[in-house]
């Protein structure tokens, strides 16, 4: 489906056909199923979001569009009505988020590893918290999104799957395990990350950060303490005044802008369009940045390079750590080079000695 492909009026009068016809003789004359993943919802009604899309093209275009039609995914229709001023909702909620999950198993831990009913005080004000959370979109959330039961079967499914439960655990997945594991090996830094967030989200300043980098959170980089954290770990390292600052102060000092784990230097190597060029990685742990202003001895000057390196999984290196890593590499490789050498001058003398034996 191109861009401008279906109009509002064209979606109305698909919408009008499906009332007349009724869902299952709509979706049957033109070939499609039921909605699996999101529905239009029009003065109270839902209607099949893919299904109306492609009906509609028959009113704008001459020909309604077949399922096979839609180029751009499961999503394509849904994201074309919603442009067009459509209620889309998802079919199913979206799975917990790492930070959701730290925060029903502080709860647990807090009930002493027992799960709480639906109707416990505390599963409702952490239903209506999980709701405020700026992770999922609204478009992939339905009536039920985060309810009180949905909170309470999640604390369950934690409880269940604590080494020290004799029972048969409920229907967790991985993620529970692992958050769990967190919990157990550090207690006080993940309970300390759950006061973050609530708090965070409190104040407003973890609603307020973008969404912009999860894609690049999800393809590399690793933090047991939850996505909120780090996109505002992130936003701290990418605040233009404090990285000039930063490098402001180095150079006062008579310093470079080496990366301080490997020693690479824009400069040196791009000359004059790498000057003053580095990146900067802020060195506290995020369970201890709070809500506190950031200090230049915060920050380390880091080259692209190894900043992604440090994030790409927990627990993440000091930049002092990452050097020392990178200097025993060089080290070992020091190490096979000579004895590689040692080797092949071996192999040389031995050709030489048989021929001095012939003589």
């Amino acid at each position: 489906m191109r861009r401008g492909a279906i109009t509002r009026g064209a979606v109305l009068k698909a919408l009008a056909e499906h009332d007349e016809a009724g869902r299952e003789a709509f979706l049957s004359k033109y070939g499609f199923s039921e909605a699996r993943s999101y529905v239009l919802v029009h003065e109270g009604r839902e209607y099949d979001s893919k299904a109306v899309a492609g009906v509609a093209h028959k009113w704008d275009q001459g020909r309604a569009l077949a399922p096979d039609e839609f180029s751009g995914g499961k999503d394509h229709a849904a994201a074309w009505l919603k442009r067009l001023g459509f209620q889309i909702r998802a079919v199913k909620n979206p799975d917990w988020a790492r930070d959701e999950v730290i925060l029903a198993c502080d709860l647990v831990m807090g009930n002493r590893w027992k799960g709480l009913d639906a109707q416990d005080h505390r599963v409702i004000e952490l239903s209506a918290l999980l709701q405020l959370l700026p992770i999922h979109a609204d478009a992939d959330r339905n009536d039920k999104f985060r309810n009180p039961n949905g909170v309470a079967r999640k604390t369950f499914d934690i409880a269940t799957r604590h080494p020290d439960y004799r029972g048969k655990p409920t229907n967790g997945g991985a993620l529970d395990v692992e958050v769990l594991h967190e919990f157990l090996v550090r207690p006080d830094q993940m309970t300390e990350v759950a006061r973050l967030i609530r708090e965070g989200i409190s104040t407003g300043q973890l609603q307020d950060l973008t969404q912009a980098d999860d894609v690049e959170f999800d393809d590399d980089f690793s933090a047991p303490e939850g996505r909120l954290l780090l996109r505002r770990h992130r936003a701290r390292e990418r605040n233009k005044g404090l990285r000039q600052k930063k490098i402001d102060s180095i150079l006062r000092k008579g310093g470079s802008l080496a990366c301080q784990a490997c020693g690479f230097d824009f400069e040196e190597v791009y000359g004059e369009r790498g000057a003053g060029y580095v990146e900067c990685h802020h060195v506290v742990p995020l369970h201890e940045a709070g809500e506190g202003k950031t200090k230049l001895s915060d920050l380390a000057l880091i080259c692209a390079n190894c900043h992604r390196m440090i994030h790409r999984h927990a627990p993440w290196p000091t930049p002092a750590e990452l050097r020392a890593t990178i200097e025993d590499r060089g080290a070992s490789r020091l190490r096979s080079a000579a004895t590689i050498g040692k080797q092949r001058g071996w192999e040389a003398a031995v050709p030489s000695a048989v021929q001095k034996g012939k003589r």
